[in-house]
């Protein structure tokens, strides 16, 4: 079975192509710049071959219609016919509480995305584009939405509910949602495997560490709290996300400052976290450099970003009881053996306790980086959460047959 993973962002698709009969990732590419001067689709297969394809990309379905043709071109393409295409598998980042698990995409499914717009204005509407465009392109493949959001589902009332007026939350759906479920989900699910025990009975947290940053507990193979919350700006410091903040000094910056609330979205999302402390960058590899060159900015920047993660740690740690695995995922938690090294520093307590010999220059490739005896296992774990997008469309597919 051949699975086609689309990741649509506002003017970006993100693709991925693979063979479910070893799991292996037969073509990958990008899209940019959609509705833009100088839009492209840069496309690469599995031996390495790379080719760029520049013209007018107005829109989403313009852009799909582009990586169909790319995929089964006689010169760059890996199938001979669309019809190779078993299904396609969407990332939707937000479900709400209505997807606990993924879906067939189908009219009911569709209407419900629409409504939840509202809870992802920036996210869900190019993420149904992409499935508007694949149903008028290629309308006998079916679709498959896969949620962010849906790992997070079985938390606890008490974890997810605020300390708000309780109408509020049957009104509009006030709560906590989470993200970043795809790869907190797969990361924990290969770790178990790569330690050759099962899901259940171990206590994990997953931290999800890239320019979006979050943290998951897992007990028993379930989400049973995470950092983000009902948008994706709660939790940890970010690239350009504040994270946690009092409330009431978001209120004195708009009123001091004069901004409505449209304003103070902005500022928080995209003009705040490592980019706001440093006022260098939202690239946590140009803060180590400045870091590294006396930049006081820059290391405050570094303190907080691995403070906050520690933080965290250790509430989930006391949430759950304890600590079986900590696990480290997303392009800083995977390649950044200083960030690594910084939060896990202090938390011997817990159990944890790294071996630098295998921690430092380790980037992006499994491997257990505690010591032999520690209590806690830590982990580094790639993540790949088109792969997990692949499964999951496969499974349901399958379902289908059956």
């Amino acid at each position: 079975m051949k699975i086609l993973v689309l990741n649509c962002g506002s003017s970006s698709i993100k693709y991925q192509f693979f063979s479910l009969v070893d799991n292996s990732l037969i073509a990958k590419g990008i899209v940019e710049k959609i509705g833009m001067k100088g839009s492209f689709l840069k496309h690469e297969k599995q031996d390495g071959q790379k080719v760029i394809f520049e013209g007018e990309i107005m829109d989403h379905k313009i852009g799909i219609e582009y990586i169909l043709g790319v995929l089964s071109s006689a010169k760059h393409g890996c199938i001979s016919r669309l019809e190779e295409i078993s299904a396609v598998g969407h990332r939707v980042v937000h479900g709400g509480e209505l997807f606990t698990e993924s879906k067939l995409v189908d009219e009911d499914v569709i209407n419900a995305l629409e409504k939840y717009t509202e809870l992802a204005p920036l996210h869900n509407p190019p993420n149904l584009k992409g499935i508007y465009a694949l149903r008028a392109l290629l309308p006998s493949i079916p679709q498959v939405a896969v949620f962010d959001t849906a790992f997070h589902t079985t938390m606890p009332v008490y974890s997810y509910m605020y300390a708000i007026p309780y109408a509020l939350y049957k009104k509009y759906g006030i709560r906590r949602y989470g993200f970043h479920g795809t790869s907190h989900r797969f990361v924990s699910m290969r770790a178990c495997e790569i330690l050759g025990r099962s899901c259940q009975g171990l206590k994990v947290i997953t931290c999800h560490l890239g320019n979006g940053t979050s943290v998951c507990a897992i007990k028993d193979g379930h989400s049973v709290d995470t950092s983000m919350g009902f948008t994706p700006v709660e939790g940890l410091i970010m690239g350009t996300r504040s994270g946690d903040i009092d409330m009431g000094a978001v209120s004195y910056i708009m009123d001091k400052e004069k901004i409505g609330t449209k304003s103070a979205s902005v500022l928080f999302n995209k003009h705040s976290g490592l980019l706001g402390i440093s006022g260098l960058s939202s690239d946590m590899r140009e803060i180590r450099e400045g870091a590294d060159k006396g930049d006081e900015r820059c290391q405050l920047a570094l303190k907080m970003f691995d403070y906050r993660v520690k933080k965290y740690i250790g509430s989930y740690a006391a949430a759950m009881g304890g600590l079986d695995v900590l696990i480290f995922t997303g392009g800083i938690g995977e390649n950044s053996d200083t960030t690594r090294s910084g939060i896990c520093e202090g938390l011997e307590f817990l159990g944890i306790d790294l071996d630098e010999s295998i921690n430092q220059g380790l980037r992006g490739k499994e491997a257990v980086i505690s010591k032999k005896d520690a209590r806690v296992k830590v982990m580094v774990v790639p993540t790949n959460e088109e792969l997990m997008i692949a499964i999951d469309t496969q499974k349901i597919i399958e379902h289908l047959k059956n």
